[in-house]
Protein backbone atom coordinates (compact mmCIF):
# COMPACT_ATOMS: atom_id res chain seq x y z
CA UNK A 1 0.00 0.00 0.00
CA UNK A 2 2.75 2.19 0.76
CA UNK A 3 4.42 1.39 -2.38
CA UNK A 4 1.40 2.39 -4.51
CA UNK A 5 0.99 5.63 -2.49
CA UNK A 6 4.96 6.61 -2.87
CA UNK A 7 4.11 5.84 -7.01
CA UNK A 8 0.94 8.06 -7.00
CA UNK A 9 2.99 11.16 -5.27
CA UNK A 10 5.56 10.40 -8.28
CA UNK A 11 3.33 10.54 -10.39
CA UNK A 12 1.88 13.65 -9.16
CA UNK A 13 4.90 15.47 -8.81
CA UNK A 14 6.09 14.85 -11.99
CA UNK A 15 2.96 15.87 -13.39
CA UNK A 16 3.41 19.47 -11.35
CA UNK A 17 7.07 19.70 -12.75
CA UNK A 18 5.93 18.83 -16.11
CA UNK A 19 3.37 21.47 -16.09
CA UNK A 20 5.21 24.40 -14.38
CA UNK A 21 7.90 23.36 -17.01
CA UNK A 22 5.64 23.69 -19.94
CA UNK A 23 4.06 26.72 -17.87
CA UNK A 24 7.27 28.90 -18.06
CA UNK A 25 8.44 27.75 -21.28
CA UNK A 26 5.02 29.33 -22.54
CA UNK A 27 5.00 32.24 -20.25
CA UNK A 28 8.19 33.02 -21.86
CA UNK A 29 6.93 33.14 -25.36
CA UNK A 30 3.97 35.14 -24.21
CA UNK A 31 5.27 37.60 -22.31
CA UNK A 32 9.02 37.88 -22.43
CA UNK A 33 10.02 40.98 -24.07
CA UNK A 34 11.11 39.56 -28.28
CA UNK A 35 14.36 41.32 -29.49
CA UNK A 36 12.40 41.12 -32.73
CA UNK A 37 10.10 43.38 -31.46
CA UNK A 38 12.90 46.10 -31.59
CA UNK A 39 13.51 46.33 -34.70
CA UNK A 40 11.89 48.58 -37.32
CA UNK A 41 9.10 46.57 -39.65
CA UNK A 42 10.15 45.44 -42.80
CA UNK A 43 8.82 48.00 -45.11
CA UNK A 44 6.32 47.40 -47.83
CA UNK A 45 6.65 47.25 -51.06
CA UNK A 46 5.51 50.13 -53.56
CA UNK A 47 2.85 47.62 -54.84
CA UNK A 48 1.22 47.53 -51.50
CA UNK A 49 -2.00 49.32 -51.13
CA UNK A 50 -1.10 50.92 -47.96
CA UNK A 51 3.29 52.31 -49.37
CA UNK A 52 2.15 55.67 -49.91
CA UNK A 53 0.94 55.60 -46.02
CA UNK A 54 3.75 53.71 -44.87
CA UNK A 55 5.86 55.83 -46.98
CA UNK A 56 4.77 59.50 -46.25
CA UNK A 57 4.44 59.03 -42.59
CA UNK A 58 8.00 57.83 -42.06
CA UNK A 59 9.82 60.64 -44.19
CA UNK A 60 8.10 63.20 -41.82
CA UNK A 61 9.96 65.02 -38.92
CA UNK A 62 9.46 63.18 -35.58
CA UNK A 63 9.35 64.08 -32.11
CA UNK A 64 10.36 62.30 -29.18
CA UNK A 65 8.19 62.61 -26.51
CA UNK A 66 9.36 60.17 -23.30
CA UNK A 67 7.66 59.11 -19.89
CA UNK A 68 8.47 57.88 -16.44
CA UNK A 69 6.11 54.69 -15.83
CA UNK A 70 5.14 54.06 -11.99
CA UNK A 71 7.38 51.18 -12.13
CA UNK A 72 10.10 53.44 -13.36
CA UNK A 73 10.35 52.24 -16.80
CA UNK A 74 10.91 54.61 -19.82
CA UNK A 75 9.20 54.69 -22.49
CA UNK A 76 9.58 56.27 -25.97
CA UNK A 77 6.95 57.92 -28.45
CA UNK A 78 6.95 59.43 -31.55
CA UNK A 79 4.64 62.76 -32.03
CA UNK A 80 4.10 64.31 -35.31
CA UNK A 81 2.23 67.59 -35.49
CA UNK A 82 -0.46 68.12 -37.99
CA UNK A 83 0.02 70.07 -40.75
CA UNK A 84 -1.98 72.88 -39.62
CA UNK A 85 -2.27 74.04 -35.79
CA UNK A 86 -4.76 71.83 -34.36
CA UNK A 87 -6.81 71.02 -30.63
CA UNK A 88 -7.14 66.87 -32.21
CA UNK A 89 -4.43 64.70 -31.35
CA UNK A 90 -4.81 61.05 -31.89
CA UNK A 91 -2.80 58.46 -29.90
CA UNK A 92 -2.39 55.19 -31.88
CA UNK A 93 -1.63 51.88 -29.99
CA UNK A 94 0.65 48.55 -31.36
CA UNK A 95 0.08 45.36 -31.41
CA UNK A 96 2.27 42.41 -29.46
CA UNK A 97 5.24 42.01 -30.84
CA UNK A 98 5.19 45.41 -33.25
CA UNK A 99 6.38 48.99 -32.53
CA UNK A 100 5.82 52.52 -33.38
CA UNK A 101 6.82 51.97 -37.04
CA UNK A 102 4.10 49.31 -37.57
CA UNK A 103 1.88 52.04 -36.30
CA UNK A 104 2.96 54.34 -39.35
CA UNK A 105 0.73 53.29 -41.72
CA UNK A 106 -2.30 54.23 -39.40
CA UNK A 107 -0.61 57.56 -38.49
CA UNK A 108 -0.25 59.34 -41.64
CA UNK A 109 -4.32 58.11 -42.09
CA UNK A 110 -4.66 60.44 -38.98
CA UNK A 111 -2.02 62.75 -39.85
CA UNK A 112 -4.30 63.16 -42.98
CA UNK A 113 -7.16 64.27 -41.71
CA UNK A 114 -5.84 66.85 -39.78
CA UNK A 115 -4.66 65.40 -36.59
CA UNK A 116 -1.47 65.65 -34.30
CA UNK A 117 -0.55 62.32 -33.96
CA UNK A 118 1.36 60.53 -31.31
CA UNK A 119 2.99 56.93 -31.19
CA UNK A 120 4.39 55.11 -28.00
CA UNK A 121 6.37 51.92 -28.00
CA UNK A 122 4.53 50.12 -25.74
CA UNK A 123 6.31 48.92 -22.67
CA UNK A 124 8.87 45.86 -23.53
CA UNK A 125 8.67 46.78 -27.23
CA UNK A 126 10.34 48.72 -29.69
CA UNK A 127 12.69 52.12 -27.89
CA UNK A 128 10.71 51.28 -24.39
CA UNK A 129 12.18 49.83 -21.87
CA UNK A 130 10.77 46.87 -19.76
CA UNK A 131 10.90 42.83 -20.06
CA UNK A 132 7.25 41.45 -19.36
CA UNK A 133 4.36 42.20 -22.41
CA UNK A 134 1.48 44.11 -20.93
CA UNK A 135 -1.00 43.01 -23.14
CA UNK A 136 -2.70 46.46 -22.55
CA UNK A 137 -3.43 45.49 -19.52
CA UNK A 138 -0.20 47.28 -17.99
CA UNK A 139 -0.07 49.37 -21.15
CA UNK A 140 -3.57 51.07 -19.82
CA UNK A 141 -1.82 52.95 -16.98
CA UNK A 142 0.71 54.19 -18.95
CA UNK A 143 -1.81 55.41 -21.72
CA UNK A 144 -3.21 57.44 -19.21
CA UNK A 145 -0.02 58.75 -18.72
CA UNK A 146 0.39 59.51 -22.44
CA UNK A 147 -2.96 61.06 -22.51
CA UNK A 148 -2.47 63.78 -19.35
CA UNK A 149 1.05 64.62 -21.28
CA UNK A 150 -1.02 65.72 -24.53
CA UNK A 151 -3.03 67.51 -22.22
CA UNK A 152 -0.09 69.02 -20.63
CA UNK A 153 1.52 69.82 -23.55
CA UNK A 154 -1.43 70.46 -26.10
CA UNK A 155 -3.72 72.40 -23.47
CA UNK A 156 -6.44 71.07 -21.57
CA UNK A 157 -8.93 72.01 -24.69
CA UNK A 158 -7.34 69.15 -26.65
CA UNK A 159 -9.44 67.13 -28.33
CA UNK A 160 -8.71 63.21 -27.72
CA UNK A 161 -8.84 60.13 -30.05
CA UNK A 162 -7.86 56.74 -29.00
CA UNK A 163 -6.64 54.47 -32.01
CA UNK A 164 -5.38 50.56 -31.09
CA UNK A 165 -5.02 47.54 -33.19
CA UNK A 166 -4.87 43.88 -32.06
CA UNK A 167 -3.25 44.29 -28.41
CA UNK A 168 -3.44 47.80 -29.62
CA UNK A 169 -6.78 47.67 -29.75
CA UNK A 170 -6.99 45.57 -26.32
CA UNK A 171 -4.98 48.50 -24.57
CA UNK A 172 -7.28 51.37 -25.92
CA UNK A 173 -10.49 49.47 -24.60
CA UNK A 174 -8.82 48.76 -21.53
CA UNK A 175 -7.95 51.94 -21.18
CA UNK A 176 -11.60 53.39 -21.80
CA UNK A 177 -12.82 51.68 -18.23
CA UNK A 178 -9.87 54.03 -16.24
CA UNK A 179 -11.83 56.35 -13.95
CA UNK A 180 -9.43 59.07 -14.38
CA UNK A 181 -9.78 58.55 -18.41
CA UNK A 182 -9.60 62.14 -19.04
CA UNK A 183 -12.81 64.22 -20.49
CA UNK A 184 -10.86 65.20 -23.45
CA UNK A 185 -10.78 61.61 -24.91
CA UNK A 186 -13.64 62.02 -27.19
CA UNK A 187 -13.66 58.80 -29.24
CA UNK A 188 -11.88 55.30 -29.92
CA UNK A 189 -11.13 52.95 -32.30
CA UNK A 190 -10.77 49.23 -31.79
CA UNK A 191 -9.35 47.52 -34.83
CA UNK A 192 -9.43 43.11 -33.82
CA UNK A 193 -9.74 43.26 -30.17
CA UNK A 194 -9.78 40.10 -27.79
CA UNK A 195 -12.17 39.90 -24.71
CA UNK A 196 -9.54 39.27 -22.50
CA UNK A 197 -5.85 37.58 -21.98
CA UNK A 198 -7.24 34.53 -20.49
CA UNK A 199 -9.80 33.52 -23.75
CA UNK A 200 -6.75 34.89 -26.53
CA UNK A 201 -4.60 32.43 -24.93
CA UNK A 202 -7.09 29.53 -24.89
CA UNK A 203 -7.73 30.30 -28.19
CA UNK A 204 -3.90 30.07 -28.87
CA UNK A 205 -3.59 27.11 -27.15
CA UNK A 206 -5.54 25.19 -29.07
CA UNK A 207 -5.18 26.81 -32.64
CA UNK A 208 -1.22 27.40 -32.83
CA UNK A 209 -0.28 24.34 -30.79
CA UNK A 210 -3.11 21.64 -30.64
CA UNK A 211 -2.99 21.57 -27.00
CA UNK A 212 -5.98 21.66 -24.36
CA UNK A 213 -5.99 24.91 -22.59
CA UNK A 214 -6.97 23.22 -19.07
CA UNK A 215 -4.61 23.27 -16.64
CA UNK A 216 -1.50 24.30 -19.15
CA UNK A 217 -3.16 28.15 -19.51
CA UNK A 218 -4.52 28.31 -15.68
CA UNK A 219 -0.27 27.89 -14.75
CA UNK A 220 0.73 30.54 -17.72
CA UNK A 221 -2.03 32.43 -15.99
CA UNK A 222 -0.64 31.91 -12.57
CA UNK A 223 3.35 32.88 -13.55
CA UNK A 224 2.16 35.80 -15.17
CA UNK A 225 0.46 36.57 -11.99
CA UNK A 226 3.66 36.28 -10.04
CA UNK A 227 6.22 37.89 -12.73
CA UNK A 228 4.38 40.49 -14.33
CA UNK A 229 2.10 41.32 -11.73
CA UNK A 230 -1.33 40.25 -13.23
CA UNK A 231 -3.46 37.12 -14.18
CA UNK A 232 -4.59 36.42 -17.40
CA UNK A 233 -8.24 36.54 -16.52
CA UNK A 234 -8.07 40.16 -15.30
CA UNK A 235 -6.32 41.43 -17.77
CA UNK A 236 -9.88 41.86 -19.75
CA UNK A 237 -10.68 44.63 -22.53
CA UNK A 238 -14.57 43.24 -22.00
CA UNK A 239 -14.75 43.94 -18.48
CA UNK A 240 -13.52 47.51 -18.81
CA UNK A 241 -15.29 48.63 -21.97
CA UNK A 242 -18.56 47.60 -19.83
CA UNK A 243 -17.60 50.61 -18.26
CA UNK A 244 -16.89 53.12 -21.12
CA UNK A 245 -18.74 55.39 -22.39
CA UNK A 246 -17.14 57.10 -25.20
CA UNK A 247 -18.46 56.57 -28.69
CA UNK A 248 -16.75 53.33 -29.99
CA UNK A 249 -15.83 52.09 -33.60
CA UNK A 250 -15.59 48.26 -33.68
CA UNK A 251 -13.64 46.85 -36.16
CA UNK A 252 -12.92 43.22 -37.16
CA UNK A 253 -11.77 40.79 -39.66
CA UNK A 254 -14.39 38.69 -41.00
CA UNK A 255 -12.27 35.74 -41.42
CA UNK A 256 -9.49 36.44 -38.51
CA UNK A 257 -8.72 32.96 -36.95
CA UNK A 258 -5.92 34.72 -34.52
CA UNK A 259 -8.37 36.89 -32.53
CA UNK A 260 -11.60 34.99 -33.61
CA UNK A 261 -13.91 37.13 -35.23
CA UNK A 262 -16.63 36.00 -32.86
CA UNK A 263 -15.07 38.29 -29.55
CA UNK A 264 -16.03 41.31 -31.12
CA UNK A 265 -19.56 41.05 -30.91
CA UNK A 266 -19.91 40.51 -26.88
CA UNK A 267 -17.16 44.11 -26.43
CA UNK A 268 -19.42 45.77 -29.10
CA UNK A 269 -22.86 44.61 -26.70
CA UNK A 270 -20.76 45.82 -23.66
CA UNK A 271 -19.61 49.32 -24.81
CA UNK A 272 -21.86 51.62 -23.11
CA UNK A 273 -21.67 54.48 -25.35
CA UNK A 274 -22.77 55.31 -28.85
CA UNK A 275 -20.97 52.73 -30.99
CA UNK A 276 -20.28 51.57 -34.16
CA UNK A 277 -19.21 47.57 -35.94
CA UNK A 278 -17.62 47.13 -39.33
CA UNK A 279 -16.59 43.49 -40.19
CA UNK A 280 -14.69 43.60 -43.11
CA UNK A 281 -15.48 40.49 -45.57
CA UNK A 282 -12.71 38.04 -46.01
CA UNK A 283 -10.10 40.04 -43.88
CA UNK A 284 -7.72 38.20 -41.68
CA UNK A 285 -6.16 39.37 -38.78
CA UNK A 286 -5.85 43.27 -39.09
CA UNK A 287 -5.71 43.19 -42.56
CA UNK A 288 -8.76 45.48 -42.96
CA UNK A 289 -6.95 48.45 -43.89
CA UNK A 290 -4.99 46.90 -46.43
CA UNK A 291 -8.09 44.71 -48.20
CA UNK A 292 -10.53 48.24 -47.99
CA UNK A 293 -7.90 50.95 -47.97
CA UNK A 294 -10.82 53.26 -48.88
CA UNK A 295 -13.47 52.59 -46.84
CA UNK A 296 -11.41 51.99 -43.97
CA UNK A 297 -10.24 55.70 -44.46
CA UNK A 298 -13.64 56.76 -45.18
CA UNK A 299 -15.66 54.68 -42.36
CA UNK A 300 -13.20 56.49 -39.72
CA UNK A 301 -13.33 59.79 -41.51
CA UNK A 302 -17.28 59.53 -41.18
CA UNK A 303 -16.94 58.13 -37.41
CA UNK A 304 -14.69 61.13 -36.36
CA UNK A 305 -16.64 64.17 -37.77
CA UNK A 306 -19.85 62.44 -35.96
CA UNK A 307 -18.15 62.11 -32.86
CA UNK A 308 -14.91 64.73 -32.70
CA UNK A 309 -16.52 67.90 -34.07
Amino acid sequence: MKRKYKWLIGCLVFIAILLLSAGMYFFHVAEVRDVAADKPDKLRAKTNSLYHYEHDFLSREKQTWTQRTSDNLKLIAWYVPAEKKTSKTAILAHGWHNNKTTMAIYGELFHELGYNVLIPDNRAHGDSQGEMIGYGWLDRRDYIGWLNQILKKNGQKSDIVMYGMSMGAATVLSTSGESDLPNQVKAIIADSSYTSVLEEIKHEAGDMYGLPWFPLVNVVSGISKVRAGYSYEEASPLKQVAKNTRPTFFIQGGADTFVPTKMVYPLYNASKGPKQLWITKGSKHVQSFHDYPAAYRSKIKAFLEKYDK
